[in-house]
């Protein structure tokens, strides 16, 4: 197990992987072989590590080696720092040879849109700033920023959380109501809001709190009619598919069906609904850092998107 690790306290971390490696193998030859080392490196290692602890850690006998209380007890506590110090220099070394200086993992619940991509280049170009992205669940956006899991996520708006910053706003957008081809009102041009009340809309499972999941997904018509809601959705993959069922409908922002052409489905817009989804950059208010700031300044600079085709032909008219 080659770690790469800097020389300063090295001999220290190299008794600690010694013993994190005996652990598995309870073999002080299959550990000397894993390791690269002799087995009287190794035996030298945990001794070393015994003399700073105080404690014995291994028990060793003719037939079998194990590890004491103590040295059970020291391997589940010093494990996990131990895998997480590795992840960070195995980092450092990515970046180092993607010529980036520092990394930003942003988490989305949705597509990652090409508007965003190009902007996440102009920050490596621009700052040495790699951006890698991670899934998450629909109805679970704040836990992993809260976490310290993602440094950021793109999230649909509003945030109300006290530790939480929208860094940037994008653009508002039109809502859709998404049915199948085979439901009756599929062929309309256009829906009143108040006609959800005849619908049954899916909505986000997960830990959000209760005001995002009915902006997402509203209780009652502007009336105060209630709209049906009974099933969830944690992927727009799941939501599409339930919705092509025909049992089902669901609200989607206008860059969503753009991007999710399907012959099975109609994405018809939703009166009273005009502008009102838009994302947001939010990170821990806490974990504001330079990197975050420079992408929310790019994501600035950059604009609204231009109109699609579909757009600029309605304007035409």
């Amino acid at each position: 197990m080659t770690t790469g690790l800097p020389t300063m306290h090295q001999a220290h971390l190299q008794q600690i992987e010694c013993l994190i490696v005996l652990a598995e193998e309870l073999h002080f030859g299959r550990t000397a072989e894993r390791l690269g080392y002799s087995q009287s490196r190794v035996s030298q290692l945990v001794a070393t590590l015994e003399s700073r602890v105080g404690a014995r850690l291994v028990a060793r006998t003719s037939r079998r080696v194990s590890l004491t209380r103590a040295g059970a007890q020291f391997v589940k506590e010093v494990r996990p720092a131990y895998r997480t110090l590795l992840r960070t220099f195995d980092r450092a070394r990515e970046r180092a040879m993607r010529g980036a200086l520092e990394e930003l993992r942003i988490g989305f619940t949705g597509m990652v849109y090409e508007e965003i991509t190009s902007t996440f280049r102009a920050l490596h170009d621009l700052h040495g700033v790699a951006v890698h992205t991670h899934d998450l669940p629909l109805g679970s956006p704040f836990t992993p920023v809260l976490d310290g899991e993602v440094d950021a996520v793109i999230v649909e708006l509003p945030v109300h959380e006290p530790e939480l910053t929208v860094g940037f706003r994008f653009p508002a957008q039109d809502q859709f109501i998404v049915l199948s081809t085979e439901h009756p009102l599929a062929d309309r041009h256009t829906i009143d809001l108040e006609e959800l009340a005849d619908l049954d809309l899916l909505h986000r499972t997960g830990d959000a709190p209760d005001y995002w999941k009915a902006a997402r997904t509203p209780p009652v018509t502007p009336s105060g009619a209630p709209i049906l809601s009974t099933a969830g959705i944690t992927t727009v993959q799941q939501g599409l598919a339930l919705a092509a069922s025909g049992r089902h409908a669901m609200l989607a922002c206008r860059p969503l069906t753009e991007h999710h052409a399907r012959t099975d489905l109609r994405y018809i817009p939703v009166r009273g609904l005009e502008a009102t989804s838009q994302l947001g950059l939010v990170w821990r208010t806490d974990h504001t850092t330079p990197a975050l700031n420079a992408l929310a300044e790019l994501l600035e600079e950059a604009g609204p998107p231009r109109p699609t085709a579909a757009e600029q032909a309605a304007v035409s008219a």
